[in-house]
């Protein structure tokens, strides 16, 4: 766990007997959900917790947890296609399914069970469904953690029956000192620290993926340059979509916030490009096309339809400038 989330621990693990049945983690990717859920599960798994509530490291409990085999512990993904070898684009029923059955057994060590749903906005319809009498009829002595880098795409059915937790992001003095233990060197931590968000662990895996920078690059290019020749070439690189998207709502993010009020968030060093789009592009058609991007995100995941999404959010991008140039 990070140390920008052990205030919040302690605060949640005060009185385990008080604890929610479900907790919802949300926040962006990169500041430390994951590792700060398996913190939780490990404090409530472990037997003999010292004084200072940390696991002991010694019990049974915490050599499973520590092996990645503890049986009262339930992780679910989006699974791995066994022909394409990638991940799933939903989280199924059948794992759900699975999960329902993981509650009803006792737990081995008569304490706590366990379940870490990540992220949790990839359950499909059905799976979100087949959550709910779990949430509203939950065993005594379990815990379910939502994990959820955008909790809004969840249904209001599932939000509601769970404790929502805003994860905190860490300082930039914080983040900055992480990332320069990690190895990171300064001269590079800023300008990673800014394209993620602020989100330190997002920085990190971008730093030193080479291709990665390359396609960042050619996207940022296009963008600043409103070339459709390049634009369109973006949205037919289909392995990259998502990425892209991601990219596409920053760039719109920091035009906005260049627009209003002179400050860019995300993309410092293209600072000169943003104000020069800001200052010819039509805010209204920004913020709608920013609004498309979000709610329009989920058809990324079907491959017969994410192209066409993909060229005609850019198409709407250019259109931003045309009116006013």
């Amino acid at each position: 766990m990070h140390d920008w989330n052990r205030a919040l621990r302690q605060r949640l693990l005060q009185d385990p007997a008080r604890l929610p049945h479900a907790l919802l983690l949300s926040g962006p990717p990169g500041i430390g959900k994951q590792s700060f859920a398996m913190a939780i599960a490990h404090r409530l798994l472990c037997a003999t917790p010292g004084s200072d509530g940390e696991p002991c490291g010694q019990c049974q409990g915490c050599h499973w947890f520590a092996q990645g085999t503890h049986p009262d512990l339930h992780r679910i993904e989006p699974e791995v296609d066994e022909e394409t070898g990638k991940q799933r684009p939903e989280i199924r029923i059948e794992q759900v399914r699975d999960l329902v059955d993981f509650f009803a057994l006792t737990a081995h060590q008569r304490g706590w069970r366990m379940a870490v749903i990540a992220p949790a906005e990839r359950l499909n319809t059905a799976a979100a469904n087949g959550l709910l009498k779990t949430l509203e009829e939950p065993p005594p002595r379990s815990l379910l953690i939502l994990i959820s880098h955008h909790p809004r795409r969840l249904p209001a059915t599932v939000r509601s029956r769970c404790q929502q937790v805003a994860m905190p992001i860490p300082s930039r003095s914080e983040a900055l000192d992480w990332l320069a233990a990690q190895s990171v060197p300064a001269d590079q931590a800023a300008n990673l620290l800014d394209e993620a968000g602020g989100a330190p662990l997002l920085a990190l895996a971008l730093h030193g993926d080479a291709a990665r920078s390359d396609r960042r690059a050619r996207c940022l290019t296009a963008l600043a340059g409103v070339r459709p020749e390049a634009l369109l070439d973006l949205a037919a690189a289909k392995e990259f979509l998502i990425e892209t998207h991601g990219w596409l709502r920053r760039w719109l993010h920091d035009l906005i916030s260049q627009a209003l009020t002179g400050q860019v968030h995300f993309f410092s060093t293209h600072h000169a490009d943003l104000q020069r789009l800001a200052a010819r592009a039509d805010l209204a058609r920004l913020f709608a096309l920013q609004s498309r991007l979000d709610s329009d995100a989920r058809i990324l995941t079907h491959p017969l339809n994410a192209t066409l999404v993909m060229e005609g959010w850019f198409m709407d991008y250019m259109d931003c400038f045309r009116v006013s140039s």
